[in-house]
């Protein structure tokens, strides 16, 4: 796999290769600095969220998305040896449930991770209907 960044900000405007660690990296640091920004996550109650704020949250989710697809495409191996499979899988349904429930991923992202979401998504499909 190659991994690519680029964030439109801090002077990387075009994607630059990357390993999959330092695309993690990216992403958590990436994902810090969208979270504590106030005009996009406010926190005076005063203050209302910007108009594309779900446009700022599905891309924090596909971003989040791909970590998680790194994770099982590269280390899960690892992380069965380190008996992590279960709590990164019971992560990962939650993460899933919550991108589903509220449309933050397109299908074209989940491709990454095709089986996995689709059966993913008849659980959530089923559990919705009950």
């Amino acid at each position: 796999y190659e991994y690519r960044w680029a964030d439109g900000q801090k002077g990387i405007k075009t994607p630059k290769r990357c390993t999959s660690p330092e695309y993690v990296e990216y992403v958590i640091t990436w994902v810090e600095d969208q979270i504590n920004n106030e005009d996009i996550f406010p926190i005076d109650e005063a203050q209302p969220f910007p108009d594309d704020f779900l446009v700022y949250v599905k891309d924090i989710f596909k971003r989040l998305f791909r970590v998680f697809a790194i994770i099982y495409h590269a280390h899960f191996k690892t992380i069965e040896k380190l008996d992590a499979a279960a709590h990164l899988n019971t992560c990962f349904k939650h993460f899933m449930f919550f991108v589903f429930e509220f449309n933050l991923v397109n299908d074209t992202d989940l491709k990454a991770l095709k089986g996995p979401t689709e059966h993913l998504h008849k659980v959530f499909t089923n559990n919705s209907m009950e």
